[in-house]
Formats: C-alpha cells, sequence, structure tokens
C-alpha cells in the first residue's frame, strides 16, 4: 500500500543510494600478475597457454577476469561506474603476463582494483 509515509521515504531511499556510489579510499599501486579467468582458477586451478582458449570463451560469455600475483593474490578489476565491467581491458592479455597500475582496495576480504593502466609484462 502506498501511502505518504512511504512516499517521504523517498528521498531518504535516494540520498542512501547515492551513498552507496561513493568512491571509497584506496592505494595507488602497481602490480605484475597473471590474468586468468577467475572461475575456472578458483574451481579447479586452470591457468596458463593451454587454459587460454577456454578462459576467452568464458570471458566472452560475461565472465569475469581476474588478475593472479605470483604471491597467489587474486585481484578483481573493477570501476568506480556503476555497471562497467572490466573484461575489454584485459581480453588481450588472457592467460598472459601483465603490468597493472591501479587503485587497490581491500573490502571484506576481496583485493579489487581499479585499473588505470594496462600493458604487456617485460
Amino acid at each position: 500500500m502506498v501511502d505518504g509515509s512511504s512516499r517521504g521515504s523517498l528521498p531518504r531511499f535516494s540520498h542512501l543510494a547515492a551513498q552507496a556510489h561513493e568512491k571509497m579510499a584506496g592505494d595507488e599501486m602497481t602490480i605484475t600478475a597473471q590474468v586468468v579467468d577467475l572461475n575456472c582458477n578458483t574451481t579447479n586451478g586452470a591457468s596458463g597457454a593451454g587454459h587460454k582458449a577456454c578462459a576467452q570463451a568464458c570471458a566472452k560469455a560475461g565472465v569475469p577476469l581476474g588478475l593472479l600475483s605470483s604471491d597467489g593474490t587474486l585481484y578483481v578489476p573493477v570501476s568506480s561506474k556503476p555497471g562497467d565491467p572490466q573484461n575489454s581491458k584485459l581480453m588481450p592479455y588472457v592467460e598472459s603476463k601483465v603490468k597493472v597500475t591501479g587503485t587497490h582496495r581491500l573490502v571484506s576480504g576481496l583485493h579489487t582494483i581499479e585499473i588505470k593502466t594496462v600493458s604487456a609484462a617485460s
């Protein structure tokens, strides 16, 4: 039922929704990592040249790509813009090593990186 009290809460809800998209602080960093298919990598350890075609197909289907650092940390690429998928930035480097600069955040145990630059690692 819609009444005056529920309509009165809409501006408050809109304010909360806006707050939910405020950018959180993070640390600028540069990492060298392998671009991996997060699903196959975390469920069965699949990675490397032999997994490239599968990872590309999964990424094209919407499975997120991630960055696996040499110390075993997985970074999930994110954007401060809602609805801004990041796979396109990493597709040219699937299952290859890259050098990424960006903003790192650790939220609820999840390492994320907002990518500023990405290039093949030498």
